[in-house]
């Protein structure tokens, strides 16, 4: 037989595959941990949802992709009035939920934002719970949200421990676009093979780069890729459906594989089983609308404020301890040309802690960046990384993501080395949190409902087993924009 032909057999799918689907389809979630950590996250992400709402340029991108589009049963976009397909209202939720880079993170070989994945999971939840009341069936239970978004968390998280995407140039939003397809089929009812095709339809897509995160093409495209990412995985999952069969080497297959065309041939790691850990770590962006990098470097300046308002002119050097992450996607030099740019940049977060005390949206804006202050403080930052940081960073028991700042003055005289090495929004730091995590939601709720509606949301979401009971339809029609 010549050498020159293919074999022909189609192999058994990649174990990974498996993985996902035996964990998404068979596994129990047993952890009040788990569940009570996933009822904060969706009322945290919602709120970042909710007050995306207040940026023009954010809203300019959603509703029907032609305008009057009707559709009978659609999915409601959270403090709107669209009703929209399933594959733009997750778009659409996803949107919101990422546009301020203040939802959730999860920080490891990867990072990335794992509620991103509620814009596909609350659509779909949405669309079936609508579909099943036509049909005479119940709809949905918000812990069937909860239960979907435990899981979601847990297969991004558990893929991102030890697999860098970023190092080979895919963005993380890859990761959005596995998990929410998981969950997903799952909430579709998709059986383990038809499960097994979708996720290989999500790895045989064409990944994201990561062009529109880092200078000099920094973008706003980086505010709406996760929603594409969650959308698109409600788009496979409905391919699958309608009997579009998988791939099942997706990964392995030689030459053509995920991992020889985009992994330099390196097979994933997968050091844990899935189970609820990633939820129960998972960190909060509390205090901060910053990428999670900097929290603790914007919350050592906001400390050093009072002490260095007065002498802004007295300063000779700003040093920065910090990790290796840090340094390599958000410590940048030179002009910043819009928000997107700003929210990734360490230096420019810092000088605004340091000159106004705090950092809220609204300072990456352009009236706050022509402050020539800001500008000012950057060209004195000197970024050094800490060892034991970038270290204790990747270490299963601790999770850090320490930041030091201190103030040198030209008399030679500096202010104490403020460090910070675990941000408020950190599973060791939840006691504090969480209750700003709420003060968080309801100020967000206000942005766009009145005060009964907003005490009626929040009478449901600070009751456990009152959100888990609760209808999708019936949580859903308290967003409607009023």
């Amino acid at each position: 037989m010549s050498g020159n032909v293919e074999t022909n057999v189609r192999p058994n799918p990649d174990e990974v595959l498996v993985k996902i689907a035996d964990y998404v389809l068979d596994k129990n979630i047993d952890s009040s941990e788990a569940y009570s950590t996933a009822r904060n996250c969706l009322i945290d992400t919602l709120g970042c949802g909710l007050l995306a709402l207040t940026f023009p340029d954010c809203k300019n991108l959603l509703g029907p992709y032609v305008e009057g589009t009707s559709v009978p049963g659609g999915v409601r976009v959270p403090g709107t009035n669209f009703v929209l397909d399933p594959v733009k209202g997750a778009w659409d939720i996803g949107a919101i939920i990422r546009w301020l880079d203040f939802n959730d993170t999860w920080l490891a070989a990867e990072w990335g934002h794992p509620s991103d994945n509620l814009g596909g999971i609350l659509a779909a939840a949405d669309y079936l719970s609508q579909k099943n009341i036509s049909e005479g069936k119940d709809s949905l239970t918000m812990k069937d949200v909860l239960t979907g978004m435990i899981k979601a968390h847990e297969i991004q998280g558990v893929l991102a421990l030890e697999n860098s995407f970023n190092r080979v140039g895919l963005d993380h939003v890859v990761l959005v676009k596995v998990a929410s397809t998981a969950v997903i089929s799952s909430m579709f009812g998709l059986n383990k093979d038809q499960t097994i095709d979708a996720l290989s339809q999500a790895w045989v897509d064409g990944q994201s780069l990561r062009t529109y995160r880092h200078a000099p093409n920094a973008g706003p495209r980086k505010s709406w890729a996760a929603g594409d990412a969650t959308s698109r995985a409600l788009q496979l999952v409905l391919l699958t459906q309608k009997g579009q069969i998988g791939y099942p080497s997706v990964l392995s297959a030689p030459t053509w594989g995920f991992y020889d065309v985009q992994f330099k041939g390196n097979p994933f790691s997968l050091p844990r089983e899935f189970d609820s850990y990633v939820m129960e770590n998972v960190l909060f962006k509390i205090s901060f609308p910053a990428e999670f990098h900097a929290q603790t470097a914007v919350e050592a300046a906001v400390i050093l404020h009072d002490e260095i308002k007065d002498r802004l002119d007295d300063i000779e050097k700003i040093l920065i301890s910090t990790h290796e992450s840090a340094i390599r996607i958000i410590s940048k030099e030179g002009t910043l040309n819009n928000p997107a740019d700003r929210d990734h940049c360490l230096q420019y977060m810092t000088a605004i802690g340091l000159l106004k005390g705090n950092l809220v949206a609204e300072d990456y804006e352009d009236d706050v960046a022509s402050d020539p202050r800001v500008d000012q403080l950057r060209e004195k930052m000197v970024i050094e990384e800490d060892l034991r940081y970038s270290r204790e960073y990747l270490e299963a028991d601790k999770r850090s993501i320490a930041n030091a700042v201190e103030i040198i003055f030209k008399d030679g005289s500096s202010t104490k080395k403020v460090e910070v090495e675990y941000p408020i929004g950190h599973r060791r730091r939840r006691e504090q949190g969480i209750p700003l995590l709420v003060e968080k939601f309801e100020r967000n709720l206000e942005t766009q409902f009145s005060s009964s509606r907003s005490e009626e949301i929040l009478a449901i979401c600070s009751d456990q087993a009152k959100l888990e009971s609760t209808k999708v339809t019936e949580f859903m029609e308290l967003f409607i924009a009023e």
